[in-house]
C-alpha cells in the first residue's frame, strides 16, 4: 500500500515538472491537459484541496495568457470541484471564483454556465441561499458594472446585499443611459423589488445611498419628486408594519405609481409580506386597492408576524438570501 502511495505521489511529481516546463515553453494545450490529468489524479484520490489549488492557479496562468477556452474549462471544473466536495462558501473561495469570472471572456458562450454552476454551488449543501449565496451574486455584480452591463449587474446587485454598490451603480447606470425625467424610476423600481425579496435592510441602504450620491438629486428627505417621497415614506412604513399608513400611501401616491404598470403588482406583493394584506382573488380580481381595502377592515389594522420580515444581512457566513423568487426584471 505504502509503495503504491510512493508511486503514485512520484507520477504526480513527474506530470507537475513537465507542466511547469510546458508552461515556460508557451506549449499552453499542452499544459492545459496535464491539469486535466493532475486534476483527475488528485479527485480520484479525495485530494479536494489540492484539486482547487490546481485548477485555480491553472485557470488563472491559461486566462491570463489569453487561452480562454482552456482557462475557462478549468474554471469549470474548479467548481464542479467544489460542489463536488461539499465545501461550503466562504469570503477565500467565493472571491477566487469571482476573480476567474472577471478573466472569462464576456462573449464567451461558457460564462453564464460558469455562473449558474457557482451559484449552484454557492448555495449551500441544504440549499442555505436558494438564489445562490449573496457575496457570490455581488462579486457577478461588481465585474458586470465594471464591463458596462449595467442590466445585468444590476440582476445580480438585486441578490446581494451590497446596497451601496447597488446605488451607485445605478446613479451611473441612470446618468449614462437614463433620461432625466427617469431619475426617481430607476430607484423607486430596485427598491420594490428590493422588498418583493424580504430584503427591507438592503433596501433602505441603496434608496438613500441613491438620493445622497445622484446630482439631480441635491435635497430631501422630503424631495421635490413625489416618487421618491413615496418610497421615502413605504420605507418607513415597512419598518414600522403600519397597514393604515401603507393603504393611505398608495391612495395618494397613486399617480405616481402609475407612471410604471409594474409597481401595482410589486405592491401588491408588499402588502402580503409585511403588512399581511391578503392574496387577491382570482374570482374577485380588484386590483390592489380593492386588496388593500379588504385587508384593512377585513382582518388587523397592522402586521406583527416577524415571519414576514427580510432574511437580515449579517456577515458572510450566515447571511440568507431571501427566498421569494419573482421576475424582476
Amino acid at each position: 500500500m505504502a509503495a503504491s502511495r510512493d508511486v503514485r505521489g512520484g507520477g504526480v511529481q513527474r506530470v507537475l515538472t513537465k507542466l511547469n516546463a510546458s508552461v515556460e515553453a508557451g506549449n499552453y494545450y499542452e499544459a492545459h491537459q496535464m491539469y486535466r490529468t493532475l486534476y483527475f489524479r488528485y479527485n480520484n484520490q479525495n485530494k479536494y484541496a489540492e484539486a482547487i489549488d490546481l485548477l485555480y492557479s491553472g485557470a488563472t496562468l491559461l486566462l491570463k495568457h489569453n487561452q480562454h477556452c482552456s482557462g475557462t474549462d478549468l474554471a469549470l471544473l474548479l467548481v464542479e470541484c467544489l460542489d463536488k466536495s461539499n465545501i461550503q462558501a466562504s469570503r477565500e473561495t467565493i472571491g477566487k471564483i469571482g476573480r476567474l469570472y472577471g478573466m472569462i471572456d464576456p462573449s464567451s458562450p461558457d460564462r453564464p454556465m460558469y455562473v449558474s454552476k457557482a451559484l449552484k454551488w454557492s448555495s449551500g449543501p441544504k440549499k442555505e441561499f436558494s438564489m445562490g449565496h449573496p457575496q457570490m451574486h455581488q462579486q457577478f455584480a461588481v465585474t458586470l458594472w465594471q464591463e458596462k452591463d449595467y442590466p445585468q449587474a444590476r440582476f445580480h446587485f438585486l441578490r446581494s446585499v451590497d446596497g451601496e454598490g447597488c446605488a451607485t451603480m445605478l446613479v451611473e447606470y441612470h446618468t449614462n443611459k437614463g433620461y432625466p425625467s427617469e431619475v426617481d424610476l430607476f430607484i423607486a423600481q430596485a427598491v420594490l423589488q428590493f422588498l418583493c425579496l424580504r430584503n427591507k435592510a438592503t433596501a433602505s441602504v441603496t434608496f438613500y445611498a441613491y438620493t445622497r450620491k445622484h446630482p439631480q438629486v441635491n435635497e430631501g428627505p422630503p424631495f421635490p419628486l413625489p416618487l421618491l417621497n413615496f418610497i421615502w415614506f413605504l420605507l418607513l412604513a415597512v419598518e414600522r408594519k403600519k397597514l393604515t399608513v401603507f393603504t393611505i400611501l398608495c391612495e395618494k401616491y397613486e399617480p405616481s405609481i402609475r407612471r410604471d404598470p409594474t409597481y401595482m403588482e410589486y405592491l401588491d406583493r408588499i402588502g402580503q409580506i409585511f403588512f399581511g394584506v391578503p392574496p387577491p382573488k382570482e374570482e374577485r380580481p380588484q386590483g390592489l386597492f380593492g386588496n388593500l381595502i379588504q385587508g384593512l377592515f377585513g382582518g388587523e389594522g397592522d402586521s406583527d408576524d416577524e415571519s414576514n420580515g427580510p432574511v437580515p444581512a449579517p456577515p458572510l457566513s450566515s447571511t440568507q438570501v431571501p427566498t421569494t423568487h419573482m421576475d424582476l426584471d
